[in-house]
């Protein structure tokens, strides 16, 4: 198998000896997606709702550069700041996924980075 980076403008850049992600096998791996704008570096403004949303026009970037889609999503990890944005944070979701319905883990963390209030990775088919 051949492993591909991908890399796209219209998503924020790697801030770490990571890409923003590799394609392998028929799949595409994300790595974890912040709400940062990628024109202007920074985080959003907002509540979980904005920023939920930002994340996932990002990976949809991701993905278009791979070669996918989000309807090719098979499995989606969330991590949330504040548990208590679960439900809002599905409303969004739901909008971008809710055709896929991919498998799903969402989980409470502590902190995030640039202290986002939430951080997806997604696992796609080619």
């Amino acid at each position: 198998m051949i492993r591909e980076s991908v890399s796209t403008d219209k998503a924020p850049k790697a801030i770490g000896p990571y890409e923003q992600a590799i394609k392998i096998g028929g799949f595409v791996y994300t790595a974890g997606q912040i709400p940062i704008d990628p024109q202007t570096g920074n985080l959003i403004a907002g509540g979980i709702a904005e920023q939920t949303r930002q994340v996932l026009e990002n990976l949809k970037a991701v993905l278009e550069a791979a070669g996918s889609s989000l309807d090719k999503v098979i499995k989606a990890t969330v991590f949330l700041k504040n548990i208590t944005d679960f439900a809002a944070l599905n409303e969004v979701y739901g909008e971008y996924l809710g055709k896929a319905k991919p498998a799903r883990s969402t989980v409470a963390v502590a902190d995030l980075p640039r202290g986002a209030l939430v951080e997806i990775d997604l696992v796609a088919m080619v």
